[in-house]
């Protein structure tokens, strides 16, 4: 895992991700998923973007499919915001990085 974000677990989703003060942007991929390579880069960079404003996770999803079962994930990737410990914004499979903040209103999210 590179850059700035961090690895998303069942272990400790609930503290990193659902406790977290910030909004946190989960990814739920898998190595073998082609969108998810994609995907990656776009992630990375707003990662980098929101830096100080939003926490980015990774999560396997085939490593933790209870959190997948937890919020009713059937595709992958899944990108889910999270604030104040709620699911606020979902977007699932590939798209352009300007619908993904768009879609999740990134930015009134993290303001």
């Amino acid at each position: 895992m590179a850059g700035k974000t961090f690895e998303a677990t069942s272990d400790n989703f609930n503290t990193e991700v659902l406790g977290s003060d910030t909004p946190v942007l989960v990814d739920f991929w898998a190595e073998w998923c082609g969108p998810c390579k994609m995907i990656a880069p776009i992630v990375e960079q707003l990662a980098d973007e929101y830096d100080g404003k939003l926490r980015v996770a990774k999560l396997d999803a085939d490593a933790h499919q209870d959190v997948l079962m937890n919020y009713g994930i059937m595709g992958i990737p899944t990108l889910i915001l999270f604030k104040g410990g709620e699911a606020v914004g979902r977007v699932t499979g590939y798209k352009p990085k300007e619908k993904i903040v768009a879609e999740l209103n990134l930015v009134d999210a993290v303001n």
